[in-house]
């Protein structure tokens, strides 16, 4: 169907500081979120919120009046958001029902082929033992839906499933009748932001946006069609990755919760209440593309994200969040609890290669998604602002360039401080006739496809540094820069994309994240008809489909994946279905050696880049083994970190009550996660973790032995299991074994070590575990 242009639009003008109503006194307002013991609830009151609104729950400053909250929750989470004086907040801490509170922060998104290269089929394994996902409902947190897009049609899909809950809420550009048997939920949360940016300030930098569950950013859009976007034929991006468009789980169903907002980001308040809502509605999958805000990693008790990922995971609802786009930096990972899914980037074996040739002969390669008319000239003369402009000018930044130096040239721009597709249209606005945008030093030679609104193509680092080279150096530098379509087959795929974030985990070094890579550079999905594929202003094309990267599409391809597991294997509670995937997880590429690390061309990457792998579907349908874990796993886990019992309780919502101190030092090692994170603290230590291993094979007499692997430049380390042969029968379904980590002394240069623990029955099943051994300086 196409896309319907909708007059009943809103256009606001987003303020460029948060607006701070006043209160009483002149003492700005800011919204804050309260953690509240439910249970205390009056038996007078009907509902909680009659509760927190009324007289008696502000009596401590009835001064004040009665509370006005913008969000209740009582799913996930309970207690209430408000916007109140920093003095009030204060006030209400003290209240003897309030467990925490916390400032609402603004989070950033992280922002046809890939089913294929995880190991999907038509009518063979996973997609057919799960019928595509058809009873399965994805929720998807993002910036909305555009229901007209074909990967939203719901033809041959059978009724809602009984149990479905959910609803559509309706606004400008979007009624009742938008949803179907495919888009069977959609919701919009505006009220954090309205209270954050100002009533009048709901929208973006002076764009469309929709008060209502609408799509104006096409981010949502694209990310719920990636995880369960139905079969489109004679997809693609203006030309671009043509074929049969589909979803991971194409027959499931989406359910749309519109948290964030164009060109603002995503409030806490707003997060935390499509968390609840999802989840009261009765979804199976949650999937968050949405950062972990200010980069620096809170406690669980304090990141609503985590606060609303366990309420959902303590109900059976699978959780994936994408790990950010801050790679390669060290320790950037972000979504740390270890109820998550935590997924980081790789590449698909699929590439849109452009290449420039310059006046003196010489070729180099890029890439680049340019759809329109080729360059007119074969060569045209080259300029680099940066060699005479200072930092603004290389970067191609707005009113930077001089258009009397650019004017029918291409340009050279340096990537960073603006958005890629910005610096195109900077260039074009100046008469430039086309651009190269290099990476450099931060980004290396991982490079992404942008749809230009100009010839345009991007280089690595090394190319970038030649091409500036020439153009400092020739007395009449010249180029030309052509276009080759889309190219499939490439070697060597997967490989870590270089922004994907990466570990160790700054906040608890014993849990590894990312979890797991998943396809996320260069994916072809739905997108909004608000918007050109740039997401520019000025960007006046529109199209069906837009061709994005980020964790942020990496993240639904393991959403949809669980959908598919979740189908397959019902029973299966989260951590299993996480356990699944990473157990099964590649390490090797499509040329049979080491997945490498797309920063540092040659250089294989480690459990700290990829975590356990790249998901692998053929092999996640039947794992052998899992490793489960439910709420009292996670509250003892929470109790060995040193969380005191009353901020657990704001996690689980429920009073807890940790063990009794033994000789025994507790760690966050102990949980019985997939991965193996082993943390010393100096030399000449040892630490032995326990895990418990289900059998979910086909065949309930089984057994399983184990294989250890640790890399050469162990550094000593040693790794042992006991037992090390693990024997299961209809009556023993699950068997503990013990691992011990020996560091006879701590390296000089303190490297990480790594390695793997696998288990296998000789019949196929190869359970694999990353093991990670770091030494940490003592606080």
């Amino acid at each position: 169907m196409a896309a319907r242009r909708c007059p009943l639009l809103v256009l606001l003008l987003l303020l460029s500081v948060p607006a701070l109503s006043q209160a009483g006194g002149g003492e700005a307002r800011k919204t804050y979120i309260f953690r509240v013991n439910h249970r205390a609830k009056p038996s007078v009151f009907a509902t909680h919120a009659h509760w927190y609104a009324s007289a008696a729950f502000a009596s401590a400053s009835a001064a004040a009046g009665p509370l006005e909250p913008l969000h209740v929750y009582d799913t996930v989470f309970h207690g209430f958001a408000a916007s109140v004086p920093a003095s009030r907040a204060e006030e209400l801490r003290r209240h003897p029902a309030v467990l925490a509170a916390f400032e609402d922060r603004v989070r950033p998104l992280h922002t046809t082929r890939s089913p294929q290269f995880m190991g999907l089929r038509a009518r063979l394994g996973l997609w057919s033992l799960a019928d595509y996902g058809s009873d399965v409902v994805v929720g998807v947190l993002d910036t909305g839906v555009w229901p007209e897009r074909r990967s939203l049609s719901d033809r041959n899909l059978p009724p809602v499933p009984a149990r479905w809950r959910g609803g559509c809420d309706t606004g400008p550009g979007f009624s009742a009748s938008a949803c179907n048997r495919k888009l069977v939920g959609a919701r919009f949360f505006s009220q954090g932001h309205n209270a954050h940016y100002g009533v009048a300030a709901v929208a973006s930098n002076g764009s469309v946006e929709y008060m209502s569950p609408r799509d104006a950013d096409g981010h949502g859009t694209h990310t719920a069609t990636t995880a369960a976007g139905s079969v489109a034929y004679a997809a693609s991006m203006e030309g671009y990755a043509s074929g049969v468009a589909k979803g991971v789980a194409p027959k499931a169903r989406v359910a749309a919760y519109k948290v964030c907002w164009k060109g603002a980001g995503c409030l806490d308040s707003d997060i935390l209440a499509g968390f609840d809502r999802a989840v009261a509605d009765g979804v199976d999958v949650i999937s968050v593309s949405i950062g972990g805000g200010s980069g620096v990693a809170s406690p669980f008790y304090l990141d609503p994200i985590a606060i609303g990922a366990y309420g959902a995971v303590a109900r059976g609802v699978f959780v994936a969040t994408s790990a950010g786009n801050e790679g390669p930096t060290a320790m950037s990972v972000t979504n740390l609890a270890p109820w998550l899914a935590t997924v980081g980037a790789g590449t698909i074996d699929r590439n849109f290669p452009a290449e420039i040739v310059l006046g003196d002969g010489r070729h180099l390669s890029g890439v680049s998604l340019y759809s329109g008319k080729p360059l007119a000239n074969s060569s045209l003369p080259l300029y680099y602002p940066g060699r005479t402009g200072g930092l603004s000018a290389s970067l191609c930044m707005e009113n930077s360039i001089d258009p009397s130096l650019v004017k029918g040239k291409i340009v050279i721009c340096d990537r960073g401080s603006s958005p890629r597709v910005a610096k195109g249209m900077v260039v074009k606005k100046a008469g430039g006739a086309a651009m190269v945008l290099a990476n450099g030093e931060a980004n290396g030679e991982g490079l992404v496809g942008d749809a230009h609104v100009l010839p345009a193509c991007s280089v690595g680092e090394n190319e970038g540094d030649a091409l500036k080279a020439y153009a400092a150096k020739a007395s009449n530098p010249t180029a030309t820069i052509s276009f080759g379509g889309t190219v499939v087959g490439i070697k060597p795929a997967p490989v870590v994309a270089s922004f994907s974030a990466r570990g160790p985990n700054g906040l608890v070094p014993e849990i590894l994240k990312p979890d797991f890579i998943a396809p996320g550079v260069n994916i072809l999905a739905a997108w909004t008809g608000a918007t050109g594929p740039t997401g520019l202003e000025g960007d006046t094309r529109r199209t069906e489909f837009n061709i994005l990267s980020g964790t942020s599409m990496a993240c639904p391809h393991a959403s949809g994946a669980a959908a598919l597991l979740r189908s397959a294997h019902p029973g299966w509670s989260p951590a299993a279905i996480r356990s699944a995937l990473m157990t099964t997880a590649i390490v090797v590429d499509n040329r049979g050696g080491p997945v490498g690390d797309e920063a540092e061309p040659g250089r294989a990457a480690t459990p700290f880049d990829y975590g356990a792998g790249h998901i692998s579907l053929g092999k996640a349908l039947d794992p052998g083994l899992v490793y489960d874990a439910g709420e009292e796993d996670y509250v003892a886990f929470m109790c060995s970190i040193g969380y005191e019992a009353n901020a657990i309780e704001v996690i689980t919502h429920k009073p807890v009550s940790c063990p009794a101190a033994t000789s025994r030092k507790p760690s966050g090692s102990d949980l019985n996660y997939p991965s193996i994170s082993v943390a010393f603290y100096g030399g000449n230590q040892s630490r032995t973790v326990i895990r418990t291993a289900t059998n979910v094979g086909a065949e309930a007499s089984a057994t399983y032995r184990a294989r250890v692997q640790m890399s050469s430049s162990g550094g000593g380390v040693s790794v042992s299991v006991k037992p090390e042969k693990l024997v299961f029968s209809p009556t023993v379904k699950k068997q503990s074994f013990a691992v011990t980590v020996t560091a006879p002394s701590a390296p000089a240069t303190a490297t990480p070590v790594y390695g793997y623990l696998v288990w296998s029955d000789g019949g196929g099943h190869e359970v694999r575990s990353p093991i990670v051994v770091t030494w940490l300086q003592p606080m």
